[in-house]
């Protein structure tokens, strides 16, 4: 809250985590587009909570929410650096939804789309 100072700084909350530091960087040349590091930008230690979080939330002792499914998809896809993709995907939905939590003020609730009905 207090690197963000306001909820209403941000147009979207899809923003903050880029704000953060938590979206890939970009580098397009001619027709290729490698992929990128995260940019790293932002508050350093607010980075860190947020994927210190993830970590959790994608351990063994994380309960069943939206974030957790989310990241075991992501992690599931394979290749080289899956997992660590995964976590940084996790943490940066984290960032938004707290954002978004903070400037509607509405409750908490980790399976959304179950209570939906879509799951």
């Amino acid at each position: 809250m207090l690197t963000l100072e306001e909820p209403s700084g941000f147009t979207k909350s899809r923003a903050v985590g880029s704000f953060l530091g938590l979206t890939p960087g970009s580098h397009s040349s001619g027709q290729s587009q490698p992929q990128r590091p995260i940019t790293k930008q932002g508050n350093h230690m607010l980075r860190t909570l947020l994927v210190q979080s993830a970590h959790y939330i994608l351990g063994s002792f994380g309960r069943d929410c939206d974030l957790r499914r989310k990241g075991q998809q992501l992690a599931q896809r394979g290749g080289k650096n899956a997992k660590k993709r995964a976590l940084v995907a996790v943490a940066r939905k984290l960032a938004v939804l707290l954002h978004r939590l903070w400037a509607s003020g509405r409750p908490y609730v980790p399976l959304r789309s179950a209570a939906v009905g879509t799951c």
